[in-house]
């Protein structure tokens, strides 16, 4: 049987370092196969690997491969943005269960950037808050079981970062550690639970099942805040 090959090489993160230093539509369209080759078929095949762990953990997980549903977009909206650079240097992979109308859950994603790889779980209220799946599922939830989150950080706190953003006078604050105040449930907007990686490590065939032991550990973080029973 045949060594398992890598899914990401040094090429996907020199891709990123060129585009940070040629940010324009006239190197893009010069290097859309080299776009393609370094990132679009790498995540598509890391979807592959990762999809059948996913939906172990959960049938409903979207893993038809569309961009929006399973990937992020490289192109920025520049449209009411003061940063006019059109694209991103960085791309997600990322498995969510689909909720009525256009309302955002928790994902569970792996991040490629210039300099960094991350894989964890993230949820963004998006839109209105009050309508959002931090109100309708979250929160309720924090205040029926308010000593949960505190569960969650003797679990995974040692092996994982956690942050999450309010506002503060109308800007996005980061606040490090884990909202394990039912108080802090009230405003957040942002919750992030995540494992970095050195570069190194997603060029390693091993990457795809460490990716998928994260996904394991923090499915139940998800869950509690996304989906219904």
């Amino acid at each position: 049987m045949a060594p398992a090959k890598a899914v990401f090489t040094r090429e996907t993160f020199q891709f990123f370092r060129d585009l940070s230093r040629h940010n324009c539509k006239e190197w893009m369209d010069a290097n859309r196969d080299r776009y393609q080759a370094a990132l679009v078929q790498p995540l598509r095949r890391l979807l592959e690997e990762l999809a059948p762990a996913a939906l172990e953990l959960d049938s409903r997980f979207d893993t038809s491969g569309r961009t929006g549903a399973n990937f992020s977009r490289i192109n920025r909206d520049i449209r009411f943005a003061k940063d006019k650079t059109l694209y991103k240097t960085h791309m997600y992979l990322k498995f969510s269960v689909p909720a009525p109308g256009k309302r955002e859950t928790g994902q569970l994603y792996v991040g490629l950037s210039v300099d960094t790889v991350t894989a964890g779980f993230r949820i963004y209220s998006g839109g209105k808050r009050k309508e959002s799946t931090f109100a309708l599922i979250a929160e309720p939830r924090v205040n029926a079981d308010s000593g949960w989150v505190a569960k969650q950080k003797k679990r995974l706190g040692r092996r994982y970062e956690s942050y999450w953003y309010t506002t503060v006078k109308g800007e996005w604050t980061k606040h490090s550690g884990w909202p394990t105040a039912p108080d802090d449930w009230k405003k957040i907007l942002a919750w992030i639970v995540r494992r970095k990686f050195a570069l190194s490590a997603a060029t390693r065939a091993s990457f795809p099942r460490k990716a998928a032991k994260i996904f394991r550990d923090l499915y139940p973080l998800l869950r509690f805040t996304s989906l219904p029973e």
